[in-house]
């Protein structure tokens, strides 16, 4: 009898570790992605030939709860290409239906910089590129909020010909 106690104990264990891992799963559906656009992009000492710039994120929350959040991570892919990233260690909440924007510093490296130079001199394009923005928002029970933007970048290429 002691064995088929520990059988049907066991069981029970393992019906009730896969409800409640139903209902974790159930708690994130119907959640809307967090909204991510960049605010502002200012440029920073770099060292040596690397490029640095503080991107301000503008993040908001469509959803009836708020977002807390321990640090950040960035990638920018620009013309399907690793360009740029960055993390930080903010933390803050987004409130619910709200917004908050959120200072990264966004590093480019040398070599980086120089293929997407060679890949703008040789383009034949309208001065648009395709990017990519990755990030992560930390912390909460899931372990984050992803999300993503992605767009067409524009080059003034009037300014850029003179007059």
């Amino acid at each position: 009898m002691p064995a088929s106690l520990a059988h049907r104990s066991a069981a029970l264990l393992c019906l009730l570790l896969c409800i409640l891992s139903g209902l974790g799963g159930c708690a994130g559906m119907g959640q809307e992605p967090l909204r991510v656009n960049v605010a502002g992009i200012d440029p920073l000492k770099g060292e040596g030939m690397e490029m640095r710039f503080n991107v301000k994120l503008r993040v908001q929350n469509p959803n009836d709860t708020p977002v807390e959040f321990s640090g950040v991570s960035l990638q920018l892919d620009l013309n399907g290409q690793s360009f740029a990233s960055g993390v930080s260690d903010q933390s803050g909440v987004v409130p619910r239906f709200g917004e908050t924007v959120i200072d990264v510093p966004l590093t480019v490296p040398a070599f980086a910089a120089v293929r997407q130079a060679f890949a703008l001199a040789g383009s034949a394009s309208s001065g648009s590129f395709p990017y990519e923005l990755r990030g992560r928002l930390a912390g909460g029970i899931g372990g984050g909020a992803r999300f993503v933007d992605h767009g067409k970048l524009s080059l003034p290429t009037q300014s850029l010909m003179g007059p």
